[in-house]
């Protein structure tokens, strides 16, 4: 018989976690009210809300981070993360950022400004949150496929080529900032986009006159499915791959706490020389020098260390090989979960498994909570609240998928683990017919509300 795959790591050091009663579960929520950001982490037994800085790092990342060169001009730290950066992404200039929100704002601080247009495939909150803050406006091009949640299509997370050069063709040059494209597309699933569909938008940036960007935060992930789903590819490796998606970009923004597996730091990539120039200077006001940029110098050696364990190809099967086993374990239950699953999460489909909630009382969120307190579990909505409203009528924005996430941290837990998570949803699926009302808003911030949002029960 093949023998079953199984993890390229053994374990070496543990944490302990508190597993906590349905009733205290019942008063924490209700304290915090009922927005899950808001619990103290040891209120969480298997905590799911993000990937992002929650995995686990390696003894050589350790061991790098002991390291670290602390100066805070021109330390060995940044030169030897510059090395990583060229070699993976071919990109000659960087600048280090302490995560991708903060990338984010260095680039955007240079070249978007009020009444632009970004267009791209489901900008992540805080990238429409930037774009909006600044009064532009994120348009949304990703296939329509995306909206199905149960139609199998190996690249889900596709910009719509047609869609984009619409908008192209409607605003001059100079209002398009960028057309900005994530790798993978976490807002629709976690859903890879191909090497076909970047050579594509790559031409129409071309053809247009405009940039393109990669939000690249896991952009392995998105290699990996390349690797396994389109033709040409299975024989090259994840470095090659990378290289080549990257190759059609002016250049990328990173959250390393994604496929870099480190608990902080993020960069900004460029091939033009003058923009990186002009992004020094945000870099500077915002961040920090440009050789450190809101990193440590043990934090950029880590990162340098955890690009390279990001694209191991024994690694990436282990990491997107436990989602799909969760995935499956929540079909087996009957659960109405977005196919063919994503690089780091399951998304289950709120609309479905709470029809009776109408969307003015956020499915996703009052799913979110009914999962916590029935087994401690943490997840996050990806769905009306996370839309926010629109920046001009100020009305709610409900997207087509209202989901909530179930995001795996890298080299942290067991498919235990995962049993027990697929175990509690299916105990919240089977007494679904009983959960009759959701939430409505008590207070709201103006921009990224769903992080610090207060909510009561409708």
């Amino acid at each position: 018989m093949d023998l079953p795959f199984t993890e390229p790591f053994k374990i070496k050091m543990v944490e302990n976690i508190y597993k906590s009663t349905k009733d205290q579960r019942d008063k924490w929520i209700r304290e915090a009210s009922f927005n899950l950001f808001n619990l103290r982490s040891e209120q969480v037994f298997i905590d799911l809300i993000t990937d992002s800085g929650t995995g686990a790092m390696s003894d050589k990342q350790w061991s790098a981070m002991m390291l670290g060169d602390e100066s805070y001009a021109g330390a060995s730290s940044y030169y030897k993360l510059k090395e990583a950066i060229k070699e993976i992404t071919g990109f000659n200039y960087f600048l280090p950022t302490h995560q991708g929100r903060a990338a984010e704002n260095v680039l955007f601080s240079a070249i978007v400004k009020e009444g632009d247009i970004v267009p791209g495939n489901s900008h992540f909150d805080t990238t429409k949150g930037h774009i909006e803050f600044r009064k532009a406006r994120a348009v949304d091009c990703t296939v329509g496929i995306a909206s199905d949640t149960t139609a199998w299509d190996p690249f889900k997370g596709n910009v719509d080529l047609e869609k984009l050069e619409d908008v192209l063709k409607k605003y001059p040059a100079e209002k398009i900032s960028c057309i900005l494209i994530t790798i993978t597309n976490n807002s629709a699933g976690g859903q890879p986009v191909s090497m076909e569909n970047l050579r594509g938008a790559r031409k129409l940036a071309d053809k247009y006159g405009t940039r393109l960007f990669l939000d690249s935060a896991r952009f392995a992930e998105n290699a990996w499915f390349i690797k396994k789903r389109e033709p040409g590819y299975s024989d090259k490796g994840i470095l090659e791959i990378a290289g080549e998606m990257f190759s059609y970009s002016d250049g990328m923004t990173m959250s390393s706490k994604k496929d870099a597996i480190v608990n902080m730091g993020g960069f900004i990539g460029f091939r033009d020389e003058e923009l990186f120039h002009k992004a020094t200077t945000y870099n500077i006001m915002f961040e920090g020098f440009i050789t450190y940029g809101g990193m440590s110098g043990r934090d950029m050696n880590a990162l340098a260390q955890g690009l390279y364990e990001g694209i191991d190809l024994s690694y990436l099967e282990s990491r997107i090989g436990q989602v799909a086993y969760l995935g499956r374990k929540m079909k087996e239950y009957g659960i109405p979960v977005l196919e063919p699953f994503g690089g780091h999460a399951i998304f289950i489909d709120a609309k479905k498994f709470l029809p009776e909630i109408p969307k003015e009382e956020f499915p996703g969120q009052t799913l979110a909570v009914e999962i916590y307190i029935e087994g401690g579990v943490r997840s996050v909505e990806i769905g009306a609240l996370m839309a926010d409203r629109d920046p001009v009528t100020r009305e709610n924005r409900y997207p087509e998928l209202e989901m909530i996430r179930l995001a795996l941290p890298r080299r942290v837990f067991t498919n235990n683990h995962m049993d027990y998570v697929a175990a509690v949803v299916r105990n919240v699926f089977e007494r679904r017919d009983n959960i009759k009302k959701g939430f409505r808003i008590l207070r709201e911030a103006p921009i990224l509300r769903h992080f610090t949002v207060g909510l009561e029960r409708v």
